[in-house]
């Protein structure tokens, strides 16, 4: 009996550990900003979602707007603070902001880039470690669309 309890105790000493390495590894950032005038690419990891590349499962579609383009963009930047991101960078066409999960404390990085010409808003969330992410920069960049819709700014 005393294995079992043993057994199962070093386990989770294991999951916890793993964990907490990953949520400690994830608070390094990682390389941000635009390629060649355009937001990164998705590391081909199923923990990443981008507007500015078609195809693959990793595509999501920009955020069209028929405001103006200053309204639009302060509309993102209040919609992505009022989801509980931090913005790290703005440079008035382009935003970068971090996000963490509840529990592990995970970091995530979310990209905005505004088109004034397409009157879009190209859009990368992505999580800085594992694989998978359970959906959720997918989910994400839909709750930022459904807020955006709620401002009259399209989607």
């Amino acid at each position: 009996m005393r294995i079992v309890i043993w057994g199962i105790a070093t386990l989770v000493v294991l999951f916890l550990g793993s964990f907490t390495y990953l949520s400690l590894n994830s608070r390094k950032a990682r390389e941000t900003g635009l390629v060649n005038g355009k937001l990164r690419p998705c590391p081909g990891t199923p923990n990443c979602v981008v507007s500015e590349y078609r195809g693959g499962k990793a595509h999501a579609e920009p955020f069209a707007f028929s405001a103006e383009p200053n309204v639009a963009w302060e509309n993102a930047k209040t919609s992505v603070t009022s989801l509980g991101g931090r913005i790290e960078k703005d440079t008035g066409d382009y935003l970068w902001a971090t996000f963490r999960s509840k529990i592990w404390r995970f970091v995530d990085d979310v990209e905005l880039r505004l088109d004034v010409a397409e009157k879009t808003i190209h859009v990368r969330s992505a999580s800085r470690v594992g694989k998978g992410d359970l959906g959720v920069n997918r989910k994400r960049v839909e709750r930022l669309r459904d807020l955006l819709k709620a401002r009259g700014l399209g989607g």
